[in-house]
């Protein structure tokens, strides 16, 4: 135990990211950027800890027991290191834009830290590339966060892409509506979680028939539609799943190319959402490439204060294995003895220079060495095959 670690140990959920997988991390992130900007999101950076207070209050209290926390030396308070970039925008907006004209279009990429990974993510320091549409309730504000998504995670020539949809407050008001609460509501939830219909019918209830039909209906958005429209709900959960088939509707005709899928009753990371939520999916790639939806960015999370906002999160770790192999450009190595102005002109060109920093007797091999596919001869270029 007393044994030093070998330099390369890493505590569990950490990884180095080497070339070529950093470059391509690095392009991806400015690339989906590029997208963000594009459509008026006007990028914002949160410092990677705060107050725990500040960190961890409205939306920011479903990330509480994913929070690293410590003790500031200076201010003798407790901080805690971000677990999640969104509830930080959502502060921002509230406090130093709070008199920026409405609706807001906020952007961020950067690193976040959890305690625990899970067993299909377990990194625990996350990439993520995310935007926030803050101050609407409109259902327009949800199809230009989910168009948007889509475009971006298509410009990085992802396939097979989908979006499955879910409402995680249609469940809370089944249960207001069938005075569930307390320990039952905890059975049931965990039983929805697992997808498990007979403790949905030994714990749901009056509400138990509802929510295994609900429970049933997930899957392609017209089939799922359709069966949600037949079944019999109280006013509050019937008012979700009109803006529910609305949203999935005007998302049909802005993004086509998508695969729509709705799961009406999931629930797992959404504990902070208000309305109508979301995950993208890659085929052929485990996990979610992001998850986003309705909020509010301050009070309880519940609907209590703050602003109406809605937005996503990119994971890069998973969008960089749904994304095709990253093309690294040419490398050519030049000669320590070679024209400058030549080598300066290949790098205009697309070239990555890599230059010798000391006369060799073989140009090839030490530019096979060194990783390079060219080596520059004169002001002329010698492929290596």
């Amino acid at each position: 135990m007393n044994d030093a670690l070998h330099k390369a140990l890493l505590p569990q959920g950490l990884r180095d990211l080497l070339p070529p997988a950093a470059e391509a991390e690095a392009e991806a992130v400015s690339r989906l950027i590029a997208v963000l900007t594009s459509y008026g999101y006007e990028r914002v950076k949160p410092p990677l800890v705060e107050f725990e207070d500040n960190l961890l209050s409205g939306a920011g209290a479903a990330m509480a027991h994913e929070t690293f926390r410590l003790m500031d030396p200076i201010s003798q308070r407790m901080i805690g290191l971000r677990a999640d970039m969104t509830p930080q925008v959502a502060r921002i907006a509230a406090a130093r834009l709070a008199h920026a004209p409405r609706p807001l279009r906020l952007c961020y990429s950067g690193q976040v830290m959890r305690v625990r990974g899970s067993d299909i993510r377990p990194e625990r320091q996350i990439g993520q590339v995310g935007a926030e549409l803050i101050g609407s309730a409109e259902i327009a504000a949800d199809i230009e966060v989910l168009s948007v998504a889509s475009e971006a995670l298509t410009g990085l020539g992802i396939v097979g892409l989908s979006v499955d949809l879910t409402l995680p407050t249609l469940v809370p008001a089944l249960c207001r509506a069938a005075g569930i609460e307390g320990e039952q509501l905890e059975t049931l939830r965990r039983a929805l979680d697992h997808k498990d219909a007979g403790g949905v019918a030994a714990s749901g209830g009056k509400a138990a028939g509802v929510l295994q039909k609900l429970l049933a209906a997930a899957g392609p958005a017209d089939a799922a539609l359709k069966a949600i429209a037949a079944l019999k709900l109280p006013a509050e959960a019937a008012e979700e799943r009109a803006r529910l088939a609305d949203v999935a509707a005007r998302l049909a005709q802005a993004s086509p190319r998508v695969v729509v899928t709705i799961d009406p009753v999931e629930n797992r990371g959404f504990e902070y959402h208000t309305g109508v939520s979301f995950s993208f999916f890659a085929r052929g790639v485990a996990g979610e490439l992001g998850r986003g939806g309705r909020y509010r960015t301050g009070g309880d999370g519940g609907g209590g204060g703050g602003e109406d906002a809605t937005g996503f999160t990119l994971y890069t770790d998973t969008v960089l294995e749904a994304t095709p192999a990253h093309r690294t450009a040419p490398r050519l190595y030049v000669p320590a003895d070679a024209n400058l102005a030549a080598a300066a002109r290949w790098r205009a060109q697309g070239y990555v220079t890599v230059a010798g920093l000391a006369p060799v007797d073989d140009a090839e091999a030490e530019a096979r060495r060194l990783g390079c596919d060219h080596h520059l001869s004169g002001e002329k270029i010698i492929s290596l095959g």
